[in-house]
């Protein structure tokens, strides 16, 4: 038996590889799917025979197998099918067969069940039941697999059937958030993946109206033209599956990052000048699933009319009625008769939350006057008058644009729309495309405006709940990154698309401009607030006079926390959080004519602190020694709550013989806040990235503040890696004492941590930007670093600083998905301003780590 193991093996090898070298050469995918299952199909048969299996037990291919879609690496999915009256003296020789086909190489899902227990456990499961309904007889009695088959399908209620499939459709889609439109999507599983397709075919088995798509045309399911883009879609992803499986030497249906570019190759494509290879291999697998997913909702929801009860429709106004939940058209072509009623369906959608939704008709009709939305239909008064109609109303904005978006009519109405859909966005922290996460923008600022959900987002529901306009909000949420993928500034180039669609709409002058300077400006506060000191007055001067009243810092604030919020799942945190409130408030009370000169600033905080020191019994004067070893800068640097803490700690230690260390849970809840004390000496702020980095701990935010008597003060905001439940109690405890001891023993510096490079950093990288720039009315500069993330890179920056002499007075890092913005104010030795070698030594350093 061992060399018959040796001799299959060497035989599914060289079946394989002649498969493989065939499809390359012929470029068929179907043949290949098929011939693979038949390959495998004749090495069961000889292995069955060899086993000397009992003539009464069936083996049986199912699921993918079984539909004979065999991809090169998928599993081989098998049910041996026992007489119910089956002997126990067979099961060794059952056992030993699967054995057998694990060692040729083959993977196996399996299944041993005799008649009865298939029926219970496909009775039981509907996801049995689907697998069992493709059944195909690879060798057994031919009599017991039609009785086994007739009685599977005899099983099928149809309507239970239905109900289930679409809870198993809706759990599988919510895995991958509903959308279709991830950067690294599922070929197999994700929304409009061959998944969804299978879905449509399992429903017309179990009404009888056929298992292949040319059966569903017989029955006049589907027309001549969907029958054949089915082919053509279905086929597109089919290839692109084979070629994935091939390149990862596995079973691999995620179109990852480490693939795409070799897969594009493979597909002939070329990178050019306004877009990679890449991007244009899943632009096109974009527009696969865009179509799939369409063909999925129009199929079933036909096969929901199929087994609805009759019902009585229900009038809308003179063009559409409902009927089981859907909207319907009351006559044919009305989309064609009249063109309004395009924009009226989704606004209807709006005003009648009951309705569940388009019919599969009307759908249909949809796809086919959509190309009718052109330069006479966005001039029109009335259409016009209709979308700024479903941008105001006060409930369903989110859902009707998704929709229009869904069935292609956004993309018409907006051309410039129409352009980033499916435009992937490789900055290293969106993981959606452009389309997908302008309409989570959106859909962000539409969860401000429900009460259900304020929780969420206390200020930004109470200050949308004050806006009057929220359509200009959402105007700005479509426009903000219509320009990418063009070159050039998309923000300027958006600003100009966007003044220009809100005048062809009659917008009023200063509505225009405010959704313009929305577009123009919605990167600043989240820049300014991620890399800007915010303790400092002159910044909150600056961005206060940027954004001149009250309206549009509410605006832009608004705008900025649902962008950031939908970019990514993971890019969103409290310290963001908390720096936009901090920068929106401190802002707002300048605009309001609230102590807008720094002196005035530094005074009042004075007195805020001196009212925080009163309730722990300390008096103002206690404090006065230590403020004026710090100098009055120091109360720039710090708010008054972090110069409250760190007077309380520091004021009897003023000239301290050993460094102070102490760390706290941050009042504001964005992370861990450590304050470092110690005589100045160049390394400090090397030795403390290393030593967080070591403890796998994110550094958010570092400010370093140097004495006028020789002192360092570094207060620094860390952020933990994982969600892991941990003591703080403990973790405070040791970052205090094991920090502290660092610094005393004061050991060669180590180099830093080097960890493994993030896969889409390695496929997918960005160019490292150094860009220094001096800071007006100041000895400093601001050194900003956009770069690919990696363990130990802050450790490298800091290395860097004390290797080029460089003295750090505030450090903002802000990291995206695995892009890294960081931000540094520095200078020269001493506090002195840099001289042009030191610039250009500085950007040579840097754009190389």
């Amino acid at each position: 038996m061992n060399q018959a193991i040796v001799d299959w093996r060497e035989r599914l090898k060289t079946q394989h590889s002649a498969l493989e070298t065939h499809f390359f050469a012929t470029q068929q995918t179907s043949r290949l799917l098929k011939d693979l299952s038949l390959s495998i199909d004749h090495l069961l048969i000889d292995i069955w025979q060899k086993f000397e299996i009992n003539e009464d037990i069936c083996l049986i291919a199912v699921g993918g197998y079984g539909r004979q879609e065999l991809f090169p690496y998928s599993d081989i999915d098998l049910l041996i099918l026992l007489p119910d009256n089956f002997k126990e003296n067979e099961q060794t020789k059952v056992e030993g067969l699967i054995g057998a086909l694990w060692d040729i190489g083959l993977n196996v899902g399996h299944s041993v069940r005799t008649f009865s227990e298939c029926m219970d456990e496909a009775e039981r499961d509907v996801t049995i039941l689907t697998n069992l309904i493709e059944a195909r007889l690879i060798i057994g009695p031919k009599k017991l697999f039609y009785i086994f088959n007739t009685a599977i399908h005899g099983i099928i209620n149809p309507l239970t059937f239905l109900e289930k499939k679409l809870k198993e459709q809706q759990n599988r889609h919510a895995k991958f958030n509903d959308t279709a439109y991830n950067l690294e999507p599922n070929l197999k599983e994700s929304p409009g993946g061959l998944r969804d397709l299978h879905m449509a075919l399992w429903l017309a088995q179990s009404q009888k109206m056929g298992n292949t798509w040319l059966d569903l045309k017989k029955n006049n399911v589907i027309n001549d033209k969907e029958l054949r883009q089915i082919k053509r879609h279905e086929y597109h992803l089919q290839t692109l599956r084979v070629r994935l499986h091939y390149l990862a030497r596995r079973r691999e249906d995620r179109l990852l990052f480490d693939f795409q570019n070799e897969l594009a190759a493979d597909f002939g494509l070329v990178t050019t000048p306004s877009k990679r290879a890449s991007e244009q291999l899943m632009h096109h697998y974009y527009q696969s699933v865009n179509f799939i997913s369409l063909m999925n909702e129009i199929l079933l929801k036909t096969f929901q009319a199929n087994l609805a009860l009759e019902q009585l429709a229900k009038p809308i106004d003179n063009h559409f009625f409902v009927q089981h939940g859907l909207l319907h058209a009351n006559i044919a072509h009305i989309f064609q008769l009249e063109p309004s009623a395009i924009l009226e369906s989704f606004l209807i959608l709006q005003q009648h939350p009951e309705i569940q939704g388009f019919s599969a008709d009307l759908i249909r009709e949809l796809q086919r006057v959509k190309k009718s939305i052109n330069h006479d239909f966005r001039q029109s008064s009335v259409h016009k008058e209709l979308f700024l109609q479903i941008l105001s109303q006060p409930n369903g904005v989110n859902r009707a644009l998704r929709n229009m978006n869904r069935y292609g009519v956004l993309g018409q109405y907006i051309p410039v729309f129409g352009k980033v859909i499916g435009q992937m966005q490789h900055d290293l922290f969106h993981v959606y495309t452009v389309d997908e996460h302008t309409l989570n923008v959106l859909g962000n600022l539409r969860r401000f405006a429900k009460p259900e959900l304020a929780h969420e987002f206390p200020l930004c529901s109470k200050l949308f709940s004050n806006f009057d306009k929220p359509y200009l909000l959402y105007l700005a949420a479509i426009f903000h990154d219509i320009a990418k993928g063009r070159g050039g500034d998309h923000s300027d180039l958006g600003t100009i698309d966007a003044r220009r669609f809100c005048k062809l709409h009659g917008l009023l002058k200063a509505e225009t401009e405010l959704v313009a300077w929305l577009v123009q400006s919605h990167l600043k506060m989240s820049s300014t607030a991620q890399k800007c000191d915010l303790s400092d007055p002159e910044v909150i001067n600056y961005f206060a006079e940027f954004v001149q009243d009250e309206y549009r810092l509410t605006a832009l604030y608004l705008l900025t926390v649902a962008d950031i919020r939908g970019t990514s799942p993971v890019v969103w945190n409290a310290w963001k959080a908390k720096l936009l409130e901090s920068l929106y408030f401190s802002s707002l009370n300048v605009l309001r004519a609230e102590h807008s000169d720094v002196s005035t600033q530094i005074e009042i905080r004075k007195q805020e602190v001196a009212k925080k020191l009163a309730s722990f019994g300390l008096e103002k004067a206690s404090a006065g020694p230590l403020w004026e070893a710090f100098g009055e800068h120091y109360f720039v640097r710090f708010d008054s709550d972090e110069i409250a803490w760190q007077s309380r700690l520091l004021m009897p230690h003023i000239n301290a013989t050993s460094p102070i260390v102490r760390a706290r849970l941050s009042p504001k809840g964005d992370g861990i806040q450590v304050m470092i004390y110690a005589k100045d000496r160049n390394d400090i702020f090397a030795r403390i990235c290393h030593f967080f980095d070591s403890m796998h701990y994110n550094i958010a935010q570092a400010k370093i503040f140097t004495s006028k008597h020789g002192y360092v003060l570094d207060n620094f905001i860390i952020l933990e890696q994982s969600t892991k439940q941990v003591s703080y109690s403990g973790l405070l405890k040791h970052i205090e004492t094991i920090l502290t001891q660092e610094l005393i023993d004061n050991a060669s510096l180590e180099k830093p941590i080097q960890g493994r490079m993030n896969r889409q950093v390695k496929h997918m990288p960005i160019k490292t930007k150094v860009d220094i720039s001096t800071v007006p009315h100041s000895q400093y500069h601001q050194l900003e670093v956009i770069a690919n993330d990696r363990p130990g890179l802050l450790a490298e920056m800091a290395q860097a600083f004390l290797a080029c002499h460089i003295e750090l007075h505030n450090a903002k890092i802000n990291t995206l998905g695995n892009r890294v913005e960081d931000c540094f104010l520095i200078t020269s030795k001493q506090g002195k301003k840099l001289v042009s070698e030191e610039i250009k030594k500085l950007e040579s350093v840097f754009s190389k780590l």
